[in-house]
């Protein structure tokens, strides 16, 4: 059997980088999804191994705690490990670091088994709960994403966009990481430079696809935490809800 752990390591490119140098907080997600596809593969409960039997993966929640941001040129390594099931759920967790094992960032996330064709809710192999290695990490313990509160119905809203084509991933719905990306293009540019991300959280409620409109619901949480949901315009379908936690930047 493949190890429960698997590791890859990341270069961090130029535009994986926001205005202040950094690793985005969307390219570290980005990182995060495509080490956890490459082994779920290995592990045999890949894109294609799903689709024998019509049923794909969907993302449903993720959590990071971040405690330092790479810079440009820099390289880090990325380690996840399925850490078994709770009840729908298959769980996985994540480990980022410098190659000299200095801590960067901890991350979960809960995903789900669909039917292709009725779109209900499979319940997870049984081989996949057996996936539970407790390899906890004693100096980064984290929670799993939990179910968020909506922002406040009295936020400022931003102004309506549509989704492009640029958004789309192969199942031509609307990527993961894009709803991250709309959120943070919400902040003004003195904001973005003087704070970094201590924290994300996302629950992703609804599909969207290329041409609806979009707007973004934003209010301020106590001890800095930003609440964000994102609408579908036509119908006011709640998209996706996002938490941030920010702090002051280092310099």
């Amino acid at each position: 059997m493949e190890s429960l752990q698997f590791e890859k390591k990341y270069r961090i490119h130029v535009y994986e980088t926001g205005p202040d140098g950094k690793l985005s907080i969307y390219a570290l997600f980005n990182y995060m999804q495509d080490i956890a596809s490459d082994h779920a593969i290995r592990l045999g409960f890949g894109r294609d191994d799903l689709m024998v039997d019509n049923r794909f993966w969907v993302l449903s929640r993720m959590y990071s705690e971040i405690t330092e941001w790479p810079l440009w040129e820099e390289t880090i390594i990325v380690k996840t490990w399925p850490n078994g099931t709770e009840k729908l759920f298959a769980l996985r967790n994540y480990e980022v670091s410098y190659p000299d094992g200095r801590h960067i960032a901890s991350g979960s996330s809960s995903w789900l088994i669909l039917d292709r064709t009725t779109k209900k809710v499979q319940r997870p192999d049984s081989i996949l709960s057996e996936y539970n290695p407790g390899v906890h990490t004693t100096d980064s313990p984290l929670r799993f994403a939990s179910k968020l509160d909506p922002s406040a119905q009295n936020g400022p809203v931003s102004p309506n966009f549509s989704i492009k084509v640029s958004d789309l991933d192969v199942n031509l719905h609307t990527n993961n990481v894009r709803y991250l990306k709309w959120v943070y293009d919400t902040y003004n540019l003195d904001f973005i430079m003087k704070n970094d991300p201590q924290s994300a959280e996302i629950n992703y409620l609804a599909e969207s696809i290329f041409g609806e409109d979009i707007i973004i619901r934003t209010s301020v949480e106590e001890n800095d935490f930003y609440s964000h949901s994102i609408f579908r315009t036509n119908d006011n379908k709640e998209l996706c809800r996002i938490k941030l936690g920010w702090k002051e930047a280092k310099h």
